[in-house]
């Protein structure tokens, strides 16, 4: 398999939980996100549902797309 196809099944977005504000704050990982491929919208998998707090989509880098 080549190493494009590798990257391809990578998530694009991680997806968490977020309670509190600012520097208190606690961010929990949910799930993760993958763009479309027409690049206009994002597939996203729950791993858990919250139940309160916010939910926050940030771009995946190096060590969070290694923890999905």
């Amino acid at each position: 398999m080549s190493n494009h196809a590798n990257n391809a099944k990578r998530p694009t977005h991680a997806i968490f939980q977020v309670i509190g504000e600012g520097e208190t704050a606690r961010w929990i990982r949910v799930g993760s996100g993958w763009t479309n491929r027409d690049g206009k919208g994002l597939n996203l998998v729950f791993d858990a549902y919250p139940v309160i707090g916010r939910i926050v989509i940030r771009e995946a880098d190096a060590k969070t797309a290694a923890a999905a």
